[in-house]
């Protein structure tokens, strides 16, 4: 197996999300829809924060709010009872981990 560059799982978290707000467009609930849509932008900005983060410890602070964000979304969609949506949640919640590791494994590297 080998490990992705930071751009390639960016890319793949970018295509989850493209994915995910697909299949809730085909869903008539509208709060439903809005709820996903926005715990969806809250991932991906904060994802964003990440990036640009610097200082090990408020890289784990955001690492650890990004993942509780991602984990909501998952418990949101088995509540609602969408499957589809739930599938996609848990797969970007994992992709999330898989970025905030990568991000923090970077900055202690460089504190090195």
């Amino acid at each position: 197996m080998h490990l992705k560059k930071g751009s390639e799982t960016r890319e793949d978290l970018k295509k989850m999300f493209d994915d995910l707000i697909n299949k809730v467009k085909n869903i008539d609930m509208d709060d439903v829809k809005e709820t996903v849509e926005a715990k969806i932008e809250e991932l991906k900005e904060g994802i964003a924060e990440l990036d640009k983060e610097t200082v090990l410890s408020e890289a784990k602070k955001q690492a650890k709010k990004l993942q509780d964000s991602a984990e909501e979304l998952v418990n949101y969609a088995i509540e609602k009872g969408t499957p589809v949506i739930e599938k996609s949640a848990n797969t970007i919640k994992n992709k999330v981990i898989e970025v905030s590791k990568n991000v923090i494994t970077k900055l202690e590297k460089e504190k090195k």
